[in-house]
């Protein structure tokens, strides 16, 4: 098979760096243009060590045009705002895009620049462009030419809570998210709050009130339920962890009036029964509670469910790799099937050792 030639535009971040990984072991897609304003110039293994001849390209800091003169794909791992304008150039250049940002990842344009706070410039986009999150819309992404890859917390909270969404099983008002993330996060910046010493050995919440992810998780959480954007609103609260890359969700929730005879019991056997065809979302028996440790470094989410008979409340844990499943390698699960590819390509024994 002819490989298809993938470029990175904003290359040498985190969530580029994990592009990276899973481009170069994937037997059909190569890594093509590294685009990187700051590292033009240098060598990519030169900047990450690690890729040392496993990736030498060199980066480059190329115009979007000519970026997607030669590519069949490329991936857009740039500011909010940035991509917004970049994605147009992309497209009109002919070649297919997954964002990174949250530019696309709305139907509602209200929603997106009052989280956002700014006015998005190609509106029209938004209603073409598709959710990246394949367990969801799988058919949608077949031959889509604009995805919008979800945000990490968004794809750790709704797929903890989708089968029930989708089937009435709880209510739509009570539901509440904590979830956790590493520091990688963050992004790769100098910042003080994100340095060593202040990282290291701390646990605290941030973003506590109007979080951008709050507005995505609740829009999705309305589409998943068959409604319109807004029926939804959850309450949400993240929160920093002193490991580098990993993310913890649990979800707060009420049974609905149709689950009244709900227990712990059911609600795993709903988990495997919606979930029994994905290969990368991984069902844990009985009372085993899912760790980001056991999916650092892969493209798998593993969940499981508990009941609080005293208090009447549905508990939904999930776990996944924030940069994994929670970004770079959901965006080439998406691509795979973008590409008419079996989605689990290049990914499915993607996993670390201790």
């Amino acid at each position: 098979m002819n490989k298809i030639k993938v470029s990175i535009i904003g290359a040498t971040g985190y969530v580029g760096a994990e592009l990276v990984r899973g481009l170069s072991s994937h037997p059909v897609f190569e890594p093509l243009h590294l685009v990187s304003r700051t590292f033009a110039g240098q060598a990519y293994s030169g900047i990450y060590p690690v890729f040392r001849g496993v990736c030498d390209i060199e980066c480059s800091d190329m115009s979007p045009e000519e970026v997607a003169s030669d590519s069949d794909l490329v991936i857009t791992a740039l500011p909010h705002g940035v991509s917004s304008q970049t994605v147009p150039v992309l497209l009109e250049a002919g070649v297919k895009v997954i964002d990174h940002s949250g530019d696309f990842r709305y139907k509602d344009l209200a929603t997106y620049e009052k989280s956002y706070k700014l006015t998005h410039p190609h509106p029209e986009l938004l209603s073409e462009a598709v959710y990246g999150l394949p367990e969801f819309y799988r058919d949608e992404l077949k031959g889509a030419r604009l995805v919008a890859n979800p945000g990490c917390y968004p794809t750790c909270s709704l797929i903890a809570l989708a089968p029930f969404l989708k089937s009435g099983l709880i209510d739509k008002n009570s539901i509440i998210i904590d979830a956790t993330s590493g520091v990688s996060g963050a992004g790769r910046k100098a910042d003080l709050d994100y340095a060593f010493c202040e990282t290291d050995e701390s646990f605290k919440p941030y973003g506590v009130v109007g979080h951008r992810h709050t507005t995505e998780i609740s829009e999705q959480c309305s589409l998943l339920s068959g409604g319109m954007p807004g029926d939804i609103k959850v309450t949400f609260t993240p929160h920093l962890a002193p490991f580098k890359r990993g993310m913890l969700a649990t979800v707060y929730c009420r049974p609905s009036a149709e689950f009244a005879d709900v227990s712990a019991e059911k609600l795993h056997d709903i988990y495997d029964d919606y979930y029994k065809n994905e290969t990368f979302v991984r069902v844990l028996p009985g009372k085993t509670m899912p760790d980001v440790k056991a999916v650092n470094g892969s493209n798998f989410i593993e969940v499981n469910a508990a009941y609080d008979a005293d208090t009447g409340t549905v508990k939904l844990f999930s776990a996944q790799d924030n940069l994994g499943k929670g970004a770079a390698l959901q965006a080439i699960q998406a691509a795979n099937i973008m590409f008419g590819l079996d989605e689990t390509t290049g990914l499915k024994t993607m996993v670390r050792g201790i």
